[in-house]
């Protein structure tokens, strides 16, 4: 099969609201795209899917790829290079192995569902809220604190330095863009918000070593302290990767899944009118209109991919959002499907990297939308076309503009 040199920008701003049909023309011209930078792009499911299985051939390790060689090092491999360490979403086994296995027992979904009043009680106090006003954002006053209020918790942030975390998260959140996307004033920027937290979290370890307590940083100091081998420097990356990842993505799935379904009312009655089916609700707006749009790996040897050669240290670029509508995989791809099932979307990626905090961000957007939907059952949008944010791989409004 061919491959095609890419002549338009996917990543273009003009599309960002609607990027759906640029990627349907990718997928049916050529399974593989080539950027103008050199670099791949993936958009079928069944090629992305298997990439992201195969941790044999494919690394996530960025510092493998050829792109890695002269790269500026304030990035360090797509999130801080101020700090000897790379976070688990960079790294391969066996350093992937042991660092999730010391993160994963706090998001496994028992562990979730415990935490399921307390998101109940948040999401009921951020309602209350506006309860009367007739007008609110649903970005800044439902789907950004939720999730950061959850993580921030879970961590042992107090709550006080949520909104100091926030002003470093935003220009973070796009390190793991593409970097011709990123001005050099932005890098700076993203440098200083790094070297920022790097600083908060140590004095806050430091803390916790004193005084430890029953939340995720004493537990990933503890674990450090019995010999699992996990640096200081370790701790903080993947802290920081964990308060970025934990609220990001909630709050685009949140967003992007009420825009949704405020603009099929048919299908948002049916979903107020059930609250039961929220499930697979939140499962095919996931695959609708994906938090994260794209992956990368890195190929550690040369791989055929659709009769196609990706040579050795090359990244392709995976387009979940492009597999997520995939006709090959998903019957009538561009239809919202409440109720679709089996539903083996890609929103979350797939194999060993599977998102840590799936379970965590399932659980908020379910009790959001729901509780949403139950106190305002005349909600409707305020703008029909309300603004997205600049990020390209975790897109998502900038505000979301609503009456009820």
């Amino acid at each position: 099969m061919s491959s095609v040199e890419l002549e338009f920008d996917p990543f273009a701003p003009e599309i960002r609201a609607d990027p759906y049909p640029t990627y349907h023309r990718m997928r049916e011209e050529a399974p593989i795209y080539w950027s103008p930078d050199g670099s791949p792009m993936l958009t079928r499911y069944a090629d992305i899917s298997e990439i992201l299985r195969d941790h044999e051939r494919w690394s996530n390790d960025g510092s493998k790829s050829k792109y890695a060689e002269g790269a500026d090092p304030d990035l360090g491999g797509g999130m801080l290079g101020a700090i000897n360490a790379r976070p688990m979403l960079f790294t391969d086994p066996p350093d992937h192995t042991r660092l999730r296995g010391l993160v994963n027992k706090a998001f496994t979904p028992r562990v979730v569902d415990r935490l399921r009043p307390r998101m109940e009680a948040i999401v009921d106090e951020l309602l209350d809220e506006v309860a009367g006003a007739g007008t609110m954002d649903i970005i800044e006053q439902v789907a950004f604190p939720l999730p950061v209020i959850m993580i921030a918790e879970l961590l042992g942030v107090p709550a006080s330095d949520r909104d100091l975390l926030k002003g470093w998260s935003v220009p973070l959140a796009r390190t793991i863009d593409p970097m011709d996307n990123i001005s050099p004033e932005f890098v700076n920027e993203i440098a200083g918000a790094g070297l920022a937290f790097i600083s908060y979290f140590a004095q806050l370890i430091n803390e916790r070593r004193t005084s430890p307590s029953d939340d995720l940083l004493s537990g990933l100091i503890a674990a450090e302290e019995q010999g699992d081998k996990l640096t200081q420097e370790e701790v903080i990356v993947n802290l920081i990767l964990l308060l970025i990842a934990g609220h990001e993505t909630t709050t685009n799935l949140i967003g992007n899944g009420m825009l949704a379904l405020l603009r099929h009312p048919a299908e948002m009655a049916e979903l107020r009118d059930d609250p039961s089916m929220i499930k697979t609700a939140v499962e095919e707006l996931l695959r609708y209109d994906s938090p994260v749009q794209l992956d990368a790996r890195t190929a550690l040897e040369d791989v055929e991919v659709a009769g196609v050669m990706i040579p050795k240290k090359e990244q392709p670029i995976l387009l979940l959002a492009a597999a997520n509508r995939d006709p090959a995989e998903f019957a009538d791809p561009d239809r919202l499907d409440l109720r679709r099932a089996p539903n083996a979307h890609l929103a979350f990626s797939s194999g060993i990297h599977f998102c840590v905090g799936a379970s965590l961000a399932r659980a908020e957007g379910q009790v959001a939308i729901n509780a949403i939907l139950r106190r305002m059952p005349n909600i409707a949008l305020a703008d029909d076309s309300p603004p997205y944010k600049e990020n390209v791989t975790l897109r998502g409004l900038a505000t979301l503009p609503v009456t009820f």
